[in-house]
């Protein structure tokens, strides 16, 4: 069993945090198994076995998680391009990984955090405030940056268009060169602008997918989604998804 649910953020937050999530994986018998598939953002989880806490960084490849006893996650999603106001170092360096949140913050404030999270028993609503004060804390205590903006603009932009616009496109836009843009987006978002478009253009033809009648035509949906071919399509997913277009629907 795993049940899995997304709630809003707090007004103040709204412009940086996509949501608040928990999740309670409960085997029954055999491992729960789940595959995380990029979409763009980054995380930090705190679970009750881990509970100092950890951060998901932007992916450029699925995870495959696997949980053999009970598992209590609470987390936090920021919206694409907006995790560099939490976090004091280019957001490259955390790419595929998950490190530990005390490594990332000063130890005492994850501490005192993870101390808050799991010191007693607490409903789900209680804990997703306790991480809402100490986000607004760190929010409030960093000036607002030019670049920060620049990123949001242009991470807006991609998303907007699927992944279909092109990067040099994209820097003229925002009035900077393409290798402003570039060092912006390793910087500020976590990923290259490119690999970021690919996965936009990769979560559109995900949802479209789950959209599809029985019968596909992978050839329009593939163009549809702004892939070359059908070959194209397979490929985009191999790589973000380790399964065919066809077997992921089916899974």
């Amino acid at each position: 069993m795993h049940l899995y649910r997304e709630y809003p953020p707090h007004p103040a937050l709204a412009g940086h945090v996509a949501c608040l999530w928990t999740s309670h994986a409960v085997p029954d018998g055999a491992p729960v198994r789940t595959r995380v598939l990029p979409d763009n953002c980054i995380d930090i989880l705190w679970q009750d076995r881990t509970p100092l806490g950890m951060v998901a960084g932007m992916m450029s490849r699925p995870h495959h998680v696997e949980a053999a006893v009970p598992v209590l996650t609470v987390a936090v999603r920021f919206l694409p391009g907006a995790a560099r106001a939490f976090f004091d170092l280019p957001l490259y360096e955390l790419q595929d990984g998950h490190p530990a949140l005390a490594d990332l913050w000063p130890r005492a404030q994850a501490e005192a955090l993870a101390q808050a999270l799991w010191e007693r028993e607490r409903t789900p609503a209680a804990r997703l405030a306790i991480i809402e004060r100490a986000l607004l804390a760190r929010l409030h205590a960093r000036a607002p940056a030019r670049a920060d903006a620049l990123a949001r603009a242009a991470v807006v932009r991609l998303e907007a268009s699927g992944g279909a616009v092109r990067i040099d496109d994209l820097a003229a836009d925002l009035g900077i060169t393409r290798q402003h843009l570039a060092l912006l987006f390793r910087e500020r978002v976590g990923l290259s602008a490119k690999t970021f478009a690919m996965v936009c253009r990769f979560r559109r033809a995900h949802a479209a997918l789950r959209r599809q009648p029985d019968a596909v035509d992978w050839a329009r949906l593939a163009g549809d989604c702004g892939y070359y071919d059908q070959s194209h399509l397979i490929h985009a997913f191999r790589q973000f998804a380790d399964a065919t277009p066809e077997s992921f629907r089916l899974s």
